[in-house]
């Protein structure tokens, strides 16, 4: 008779989908919580990006900053994660990497230091 002992393997707390649904997520903001044309300024480690929303359903955004764009370009803002396999959805979090979908590639950017949130409608009423 063929046995083999079964032992507890410890496994990290991030890996645990517990740990992510007690996380705060008051770090950051989801798409559907902006409007169309909002701007969002999101200093990573690294880079400083604006990034216009386009359309907060999809995820449709412009976006200028880091080496991969030097100018505003369309992409989609695929969400926010760590680098590993949780994404949370058309989001952005203060700790967490930009997953940004262009072209058939996704860029991640380095953890997110700093979001601020410019409505269009503080824009609109400069011009008047």
């Amino acid at each position: 008779m063929n046995t083999s002992e079964i032992r507890p393997t410890s496994v990290p707390a991030s890996a645990l989908l517990s740990t992510w649904t007690a996380h705060d997520w008051r770090d950051g903001l989801k798409l559907d919580e902006v409007s169309a044309l909002d701007r969002i300024t999101a200093r990573t480690c690294y880079s400083t990006y604006e990034i216009v929303i386009v359309s907060p359903v999809t995820g449709e955004i412009l976006v200028r900053g880091g080496q991969f764009f030097p100018e505003f370009a369309p992409a989609r803002l695929a969400g926010a994660s760590l680098g590993g396999s949780l994404l949370k959805m058309r989001s952005l979090y203060v700790g967490f990497r930009m997953e940004l979908a262009l072209d058939g590639r996704v860029i991640i950017t380095s953890p997110v230091r700093t979001l601020t949130v410019e409505p269009a409608s503080v824009r609109a009423g400069e011009l008047m």
